[in-house]
């Protein structure tokens, strides 16, 4: 088999799994643009969807409450999970590896478990309201902080361990160092481990079902319920709602990969003038 016939069967499986990958979506976002109220039959051109999405009180108040609880949630989980990394790098091999250890349990971890674990000990042991948000946020963040740890931690090796010290012994005291020298260093892996920790958090069913007020959804205790239910405007509209998630995250990718693109270029143009 010559060289251009490989990269011909390549190319037509890379096609096929692309193809099986977005195809599903795609056809979602032809439907959420159609008066179909059954997945089968595409009818004519519409936005109701969208109309509904944006004006039904009780689909706004479900997304604005989604997006409230992941930004919140993924801010605690990144101070955290950072805080967390950075001890760990700075101590010593015992505590380095105790950490590491405690923190992959929560990763590998069924979500039902974490759920339930979090309920048990907040409400039954501390006797925490089960109506209040302190369980559901307090879940979040026990499900997205080592995720923030494991994409924060690879850049502290990456690091010069020794600037830190060489600050210290230039007179900077150990937060000054710590906010001027190693986070911006370890900023990429900060910001990954937020991006991470805001999808997981705004996908999350398990824990936020066992956790969450009963006044309360998320997207995904919300399209669960719906689609048990019998209201076609509310399904279709979900529809239009997961169009607008897949352009959302499209797009934040094509940024941040055009982004990391322009910032390698960057420091290539730069260590070519240093070689010069």
């Amino acid at each position: 088999m010559n060289t251009k016939v490989k990269k011909g069967l390549c190319k037509l499986f890379l096609g096929v799994v692309l193809l099986a990958l977005y195809l599903p979506i795609l056809m979602l976002v032809v439907y959420s643009f159609t008066d179909s109220s059954n997945i089968g039959a595409i009818r004519g051109f519409s936005i109701q969807n969208y109309v509904t999405l944006f004006t039904k009180p009780e689909l706004t108040q479900m997304i604005g409450g989604t997006l409230f609880l992941a930004v919140g949630a993924s801010v605690i989980a990144t101070l955290l999970g950072t805080l967390g990394a950075v001890g760990a790098f700075y101590s010593g091999k015992l505590v380095k590896l105790a950490i590491g250890a405690v923190n992959e349990v929560p990763v590998v971890n069924a979500d039902v478990v974490t759920g339930f674990s979090v309920c048990i000990l907040l409400i039954g042991v501390f006797g925490v309201d089960k109506n209040t948000f302190v369980p559901l946020v307090v879940g979040h963040v026990v499900l997205l902080a080592p995720f923030v740890y494991l994409s924060v931690a690879p850049k502290l090796k990456q690091m010069d361990s020794s600037l830190y010290e060489a600050a210290l012994d230039l007179g900077a005291s150990p937060a000054t160092a710590l906010r001027k020298v190693v986070l911006p260093q370890i900023m990429p892996g900060v910001w990954s481990g937020f991006m991470l920790a805001f999808t997981l958090s705004f996908d999350d069913y398990f824990i936020t079902s066992y956790t969450k007020p009963a006044t309360f959804d998320t997207i995904s205790t919300y399209v669960v319920n719906a689609t048990k239910g019998s209201q076609t405007e509310i399904k279709t509209a979900l529809w239009a709602l997961s169009t607008i998630i897949f352009a959302v995250v499209l797009t934040v990718v094509v940024i941040m990969n055009f982004a990391d693109s322009s910032s390698e270029k960057r420091q290539s143009k730069a260590k070519e003038k240093a070689d010069r």
